[in-house]
């Protein structure tokens, strides 16, 4: 029984929540044991699970995000320049 541990202990190990551990069970990415009403896992389950890769993927970068994190282009000084441009013409 060295080999089975508690779901707490297995947070532990992955450095996340027991609820995070029991998701994983109930979405069956981890086998379960009952053995007398308690639950217990596999150590080397635990210890070989991967997480799904999940979000977008490095190195691509929608126009959106460029645009959102692009330096401005000529900062202050340009866009004092744009305003001294658009007053003057005004006049």
């Amino acid at each position: 029984m060295d080999d089975l541990i508690t779901p707490a202990e297995a947070a532990r190990m992955r450095s996340v929540t027991r609820s995070a551990i029991t998701d994983l069970i109930k979405r069956g990415r981890l086998q379960a044991v009952e053995v007398g009403g308690r639950r217990f896992l596999h150590r080397k389950d635990v210890e070989r699970f991967t997480p799904d890769v999940t979000g977008r993927p490095p190195g691509k970068v929608s126009t959106a995000n460029k645009a959102a994190t692009a330096p401005a282009s000529g900062s202050n000084a340009a866009l004092k320049e744009a305003a001294k441009a658009k007053k003057k013409g005004k006049k």
